[in-house]
């Protein structure tokens, strides 16, 4: 059951780029609609169980957990806006590599906040971040076009770590479902804000636009994420986060069959030190956790964003 389920999450996260890619280049969908509706469909779908079960959790949120919540919110929007946008500008190999860079940012923001970590974790960022110089380098040779794009989609990455932090931050008090619920309709209303700005329309749409973001929405929100987090209760968190590094090679196969998409041999080096250093950043950060952990007792409390906030973003 727990290999069928890591294959269809990783098959859910993959698909996320290509399908939007499809989405945007064959119908009148437009990119801010698509992160519109997958949250909002996302936060009624979760919902619906908390409503049915525990209706009295939402009347109990506090400030703090709002504030966080609102934070993670906004990340969340504007990553979604420079993700989906940078698939419009790069390719989707490209553009997936990039924005997975969020377990490499976090590490970099917990520098910034004080926190040591072993030296495999900084090998790691060393080889990732060389890895974006090499993406960058060879789409900067390409067009500018792509070279915006891989910027959009190494700044949705980063924006994704804050969203994970945040997420982490107020998920210590709160349930899942609540916090998903809020977290994903706040995002939704900041999006619809984004999209009245900027003149993108979220309706009137062609038939084929509606079926790309219900598929988008089923098969990377639902199933992906789902399975993911279904299989934290009964995986350790570095396997999962290891299987989850899979998106960045499932993307660039399924863009190659479907999309036909071709890239130098030098952009698959690129994803593959992205691979390799976010596969040693994920072990270093776990390594680290295990030994706090050891040494300050069965009982240490460990932090929320160490145990993948939220499962990723895409």
């Amino acid at each position: 059951m727990n290999l069928l389920l890591a294959a269809l999450g990783v098959l859910g996260v993959a698909s996320s780029g290509p399908l939007i890619a499809a989405t945007l280049g064959a119908t009148t969908v437009s990119a801010l609609a698509i992160a519109f509706w997958r949250n909002a469909i996302g936060a009624a779908v979760m919902a619906t169980p908390t409503l049915v079960r525990e209706p009295r959790q939402f009347g109990r949120i506090t400030g703090p957990e709002f504030r966080w919540s609102l934070f993670a919110a906004i990340a969340l929007a504007l990553h979604f806006a420079c993700f989906i946008t940078s698939l419009q500008l790069t390719s989707v190999a490209a553009a997936t590599a990039l924005v997975c860079l969020e377990s490499a940012w976090i590490a970099v923001f917990q520098l910034f906040r004080g926190i040591r970590h072993r030296w495999q974790v900084l090998a790691g960022l060393g080889t990732a971040f060389a890895g974006v110089v090499t993406v960058t380098g060879f789409d900067m040779g390409s067009s500018p076009d792509a070279l915006l794009g891989d910027l959009l989609a190494v700044a949705g990455g980063a924006l994704a770590g804050l969203y994970t932090l945040a997420g982490g931050r107020a998920r210590q008090t709160m349930t899942t479902g609540t916090y998903t619920t809020l977290c994903y309709g706040m995002c939704a209303a900041f999006v619809a804000v984004l999209a009245l700005l900027s003149g993108q329309p979220l309706v009137g749409f062609d038939a084929a636009g509606w079926v790309g973001v219900l598929a988008i929405t089923v098969c990377a929100q639902l199933v992906g994420h789902t399975a993911f987090n279904h299989l934290l209760a009964t995986m350790s968190p570095l396997l999962v986060s290891m299987i989850i590094l899979l998106e960045i090679p499932g993307a660039a196969v399924l863009a190659a069959v479907f999309l036909h998409e071709t890239l130098p041999g030098g952009t698959y080096g690129g994803l593959g030190l992205i691979l390799v250093g976010l596969a040693v950043v994920v072990l270093g950060q776990m390594s680290g956790l295990r030994n706090r952990r050891d040494s300050s007792g069965p009982h240490a409390d460990e932090p929320q964003s160490g145990r993948l906030a939220d499962l990723g973003t895409d």
